[in-house]
C-alpha cells in the first residue's frame, strides 16, 4: 500500500503542519446589544450568556473581548417602543442610544473596530427595514433615511457601517452620503446576501424588532430579503454592491449557507464576512445544555467551517468563548 493518508494525521505536530484552514481571534466580530440605563443588563433567554447591556456594561464587555484578542464589535440598539416611529427618526439623533454607545466605546477602547448596523427595523414602529406605505415596503423612499443614518453613525465615530436592510441601491446611497459628509475613510460592510431565514428568531426577540403586521404592514420580509432557494441571485447582489462601493460583503445566515459563502468567495476579491446568527448559536447552546453535544468543540468546528468555505470575517455570538478556547490551545 503506497498511499496512506493516515500518515498525515499521526500526531498533533504533523496535523498542525498540514492543516489547510486556520481560525484565530483576528477573524472574529462580537455582536453586542445596547439598551438605555448605563448599568442596566437584561438577559436574553434564548441566547445564554448574552444580554441587552447599558453603555457602561457594554464598554466593560467590549474591553474584556478586546483583551482576548477580538478586534471588532458590531452594535445593535434595543429601543423602547416610545422611541420608535414609522420613519425611524431616532436613528439620526446625535444623542441617540447607538451614537452614545459608539462614542463611549471609542473613548474607552481606541483600538477597537466599531461596526454599526444601518437598517430601520430597530427604530421603526412597524419592525420593517424600510418605509412602509400602502401595505408595501417602499425601496426608494428608504434610501435617504439609510444614508442619513450611516452619516450619523460615522459622526459618532463608527469605523464601519453595515447596511443590513437589503434595499436596492442602498450601498451607493450610503457611500455617496458618507463621502459628501467627509467620511470617505469609513468602510461599508454590505449585508449583500441576506436571506429571509427562520434562524433570526432570538435576535429579533432581543431587539423586539420583528415585523408587527396589520392591514397595512407586511407580515414578513420576503419582498426584500432573499429566497433561501437561490444562489445565482446572490452573485447578482455581490456584483451590484461591489460596483456601488462596498468594502466587505456579508452572507447571512452562515451554517445553512456555506455553499453561498464559497460561491461569493469565488466571485469577488473583496473580504467576505459571514454571520453565525442567533438561531445557530442558540441551537448549539440548547443541545449542549441537554448533554447532546460538546459546546466548545461544536463551536470551534462551526467557526472553522466558515473559514474553510472562504469567509475572512465571522460575526458570532460565540466570539468570547471561541477566543478563550483558542488561547488555551
Amino acid at each position: 500500500m503506497l498511499a496512506r493518508p493516515r500518515r498525515n494525521r499521526a500526531s498533533p505536530a504533523v496535523r498542525a503542519l498540514v492543516r489547510e484552514t486556520t481560525l484565530s481571534t483576528s477573524h472574529l466580530v462580537l455582536p453586542l446589544f445596547v439598551q438605555d440605563g448605563e448599568q442596566s443588563e437584561t438577559p436574553i433567554p434564548s441566547m445564554p450568556g448574552h444580554a441587552r447591556l447599558g453603555i457602561e456594561r457594554l464598554v466593560a464587555r467590549a474591553r474584556a473581548a478586546h483583551a482576548l484578542g477580538i478586534q471588532a464589535v458590531a452594535l445593535f440598539p434595543a429601543l423602547a417602543d416610545a422611541a420608535k416611529d414609522p420613519r425611524a427618526t431616532q436613528s439620526v439623533n446625535p444623542e441617540g442610544l447607538l451614537q452614545r454607545a459608539v462614542r463611549a466605546l471609542k473613548r474607552a477602547i481606541p483600538g477597537l473596530l466599531v461596526i454599526t448596523d444601518v437598517a430601520m427595523d430597530p427604530y421603526s414602529s412597524h419592525g420593517h427595514d424600510g418605509v412602509v406605505h400602502g401595505g408595501r415596503v417602499v425601496n426608494d423612499d428608504t434610501l435617504p433615511i439609510l444614508a442619513a443614518m450611516a452619516v450619523a453613525q460615522a459622526r459618532a465615530g463608527a469605523d464601519v457601517v453595515a447596511p443590513s436592510d437589503m434595499m436596492d441601491g442602498r450601498i451607493r446611497a450610503v457611500r455617496e452620503a458618507l463621502d459628501a459628509a467627509g467620511f470617505s475613510d469609513v468602510g461599508i460592510c454590505s449585508y449583500c446576501v441576506k436571506y429571509a431565514s427562520a434562524f433570526y428568531g432570538p435576535f429579533r426577540a432581543a431587539l423586539d424588532s420583528a415585523p408587527r403586521p396589520d392591514a397595512d404592514i407586511p407580515a414578513d420580509k420576503t419582498t426584500y430579503q432573499m429566497d433561501p432557494a437561490n444562489i445565482r441571485e446572490a452573485l447578482r447582489e455581490v456584483a451590484l454592491d461591489e460596483a456601488e462601493g462596498a468594502d466587505w460583503l456579508m452572507v447571512k445566515p452562515g451554517l445553512p449557507y456555506l455553499d453561498v459563502v464559497g460561491a461569493v468567495r469565488a466571485a469577488t476579491t473583496l473580504p467576505v464576512a459571514a454571520y453565525h446568527v442567533s438561531g445557530e448559536y442558540a441551537m448549539l447552546k440548547a443541545a449542549a445544555e441537554r448533554g447532546w453535544l460538546d459546546f466548545d468543540r461544536a463551536l470551534l468546528e462551526s467557526l472553522l467551517s466558515f473559514r474553510r468555505a472562504g469567509a475572512d470575517i465571522i460575526f458570532t455570538y460565540g466570539a468570547i468563548e471561541a477566543a478563550r478556547l483558542l488561547s488555551a490551545k
